[in-house]
């Protein structure tokens, strides 16, 4: 049996024509070759879930005044930041928050998403 999605509520505030990847045993939400987020819901190393959002160095700052909750994703032990931002599903307002990076996605904010090489299956 396939495990649900985590987080479902943020499908109602996506545009219609993402698609959705299960791997790894998280859920990744494309927008054509673009990918967006990642959800994770897990009991290994739950200070991983939350929304992980795909975006670049360079937006941290901009993104994280829009958004506070947002914290840096950190690849190793070595402290080394990622492209990549965490919204921690035990955040605050966890869902307000969710729905702020959905509506900035509709709306094509080009701070958000990642080109992929092609387009998921």
């Amino acid at each position: 049996m396939a495990a649900s999605t985590p987080f479902d509520f943020v499908f109602d505030y996506l545009p219609t024509s993402i698609t959705v990847k299960r791997m790894f045993g998280m859920h990744y939400i494309y927008w054509g070759k673009r990918i967006l987020l990642i959800l994770r819901k897990s009991q290994k190393e739950p200070e991983w879930n939350g929304v992980w959002l795909a975006t670049g160095r360079n937006h941290h700052e901009s993104l994280k005044k829009e958004i506070p909750a947002l914290g840096a994703f950190f690849l190793d032990d070595n402290d080394r930041h990622s492209n990549w931002l965490l919204l921690k599903d035990d955040a605050e307002d966890f869902e307000g928050d969710a729905i702020k990076i959905c509506e900035l996605i509709t709306r094509g904010d080009p701070r958000i998403g990642k080109m992929t090489e092609k387009p998921p299956l």
